[in-house]
């Protein structure tokens, strides 16, 4: 429609690919919370249930590079609605669903959907605005990640209560279908990225080896707490993981048409960066995964406080994300990067000093000072990755730098969960954190808190190594930036 294609286009494709962002951001949280309601409703144990979440992740995390390379060849706007057609058809089998099977196997179908859409959207919003308010506009995307990161669990919990557990995903999917039905009408393909005359060929092998590659690592990093990382299962994942790792790279020197230039980590801007975003996310996951269990079992909060309690922080990522990224655009990229990184940084160690008896407002304080971090961080940091490819490889750049997000997200949880059971196993206890409850005794309290302290701690540390990485990945920019982006003003005016 020529009401959509003037001189407003870009924040008219902004807000239509918002919803759909919000749509897929939401759905992980609101289905979540409706695990127990789903166990109880086919008389399953959670760790079953619980494969609706990690197949449905799983799935994105295999897919997104390879979708994201398909957007590239074929058109972005493309893939894109026809992984929304995946998202609604997935939530309608999960919906109605006989039983527990059918409805992790629909879930994993909705991922592939999902993995279409989130290897496209960010590369559409970036190929939308301008050079100089790239920036900006990842910004806002992060605000609307916050924003449904905090709808998900409480919009599923009302419907959960109000209804019944199918309407989890009947309400995913209106939403899906109302992104469908935007996209549609506001995106122009010319204008999100429209393929070449000359399509290459698509890398299959290079596909295949990722896939591979990130899902035996997932694997590995999700049964690994579970079943013990000396079991020759875990083993065997991680040897895969390296061997599927050293093939991929191999191969992709040498493909005719790869489906990832693995030349860029030559780049310090691009290595460095991607390198930090890693790093924040083992940060950000670990306030995440923990503080739950702590402000439940040790302060003695109810599920719906927590929920609030947890608030501050995503407010705190809604603000900063646009903040930091329209700075970015004016000041250049490493003030936030490193500035992000070190008040990370500040807040992991506010939280590493928790006590079994700390106040409420110390805990709101670390997570307010982690999240704060994070959300300037962000968009700034990538804006320079994305500063180092074409844009006729943003789609392919926006899925890897979402399977950086979700590999560090696993990471995080595996590390922590390790350390903390580690801790109460030596002093005596069940090293689970299924134990770790209002009722478990003050023993078990005492030595999850410990185990708590100390693993904030070696994040603490390890996100030290990441402001490193954000200050050095600024010094040589204008040596490393994509011949594309030569002749653009450079991201980084201090360097």
């Amino acid at each position: 429609m020529k009401v959509f294609q003037g001189p407003q286009y870009k924040w008219w494709a902004f807000l239509a690919l918002a919803i759909g962002l919000f749509a897929s951001v939401s759905d992980h949280g609101s289905v979540t919370v409706a695990l127990p309601s789903i166990a109880d409703h086919f008389e399953t144990d959670l760790t079953t249930t619980q494969w609706i979440v990690i197949g449905y992740a799983l799935a994105i995390s295999a897919l997104l590079m390879p979708m994201g390379r398909l957007s590239d060849m074929v058109g972005r706007k493309r893939i894109y609605l026809l992984g929304f057609i995946v998202f609604v058809i997935g939530g309608a089998i999960a919906g109605s669903s006989p039983n527990v099977t059918v409805l992790i196997l629909a879930k994993i179908f909705q991922g592939v959907g999902s993995a279409m859409t989130q290897g496209t959207s960010m590369a559409m919003i970036m190929a939308t605005f301008p050079t100089e308010e790239r920036g900006r506009a990842l910004g806002l995307q992060m605000s609307v990640v916050g924003v449904g990161g905090v709808a998900g669990p409480s919009v599923g919990g009302f419907l959960v209560g109000a209804f019944d557990w199918r309407w989890v995903f009947y309400g995913n999917i209106a939403l899906g279908a109302i992104a469908l039905a935007a996209a549609w009408v506001v995106l122009d393909a010319r204008r999100t990225g429209q393929p070449p005359e000359l399509r290459e060929t698509f890398d299959w092998l290079g596909a295949s080896l990722s896939a591979g590659a990130l899902l035996s690592f997932l694997l590995g990093m999700t049964w690994g707490p579970r079943i013990g990382w000396s079991h020759p299962g875990i083993a065997a994942a991680m040897s895969l993981t390296i061997l599927q790792i050293i093939g991929f790279v191999w191969w992709e020197l040498r493909a005719p048409a790869p489906m990832m230039d693995v030349r860029l980590f030559k780049s310090a801007l691009f290595s460095l960066s991607v390198s930090a975003y890693y790093i924040s996310f083992l940060g950000m996951s670990a306030v995440r995964f923990l503080m739950p269990f702590y402000l439940q079992a040790v302060l003695g909060y109810s599920p719906a406080q927590v929920g609030l309690v947890i608030v501050p922080g995503a407010v705190a990522i809604i603000i900063t994300g646009p903040l930091a990224g329209r700075l970015s655009d004016r000041y250049g990229w490493r003030p936030f990067t490193v500035g992000g990184m070190a008040v990370c940084v500040a807040g992991l160690l506010v939280l590493s000093r928790l006590q079994s008896d700390s106040p409420l407002w110390w805990a709101i304080l670390g997570m307010v000072l982690q999240s704060f971090g994070s959300g300037t961080l962000n968009a700034p940091n990538n804006s320079a990755v994305l500063s180092t490819v074409a844009q006729s490889s943003y789609g392919v750049m926006s899925g890897f730098l979402n399977l950086v997000r979700n590999a560090g997200n696993v990471t995080s949880i595996a590390m922590m969960t390790a350390m903390v059971t580690a801790t109460m196993g030596g002093m005596g206890y069940a090293p689970t954190l299924s134990a770790v409850t209002a009722d478990g005794g003050a023993g078990v309290i005492e030595a999850f808190t410990i185990g708590l302290r100390q693993a904030y701690f070696v994040v603490a540390m390890i996100v030290v190594v990441g402001v490193l990485a954000s200050f050095f990945s600024g010094v040589r920019q204008t040596q490393t930036a994509s011949p594309e982006t030569a002749a653009q003003p450079t991201g980084d005016r201090s360097a």
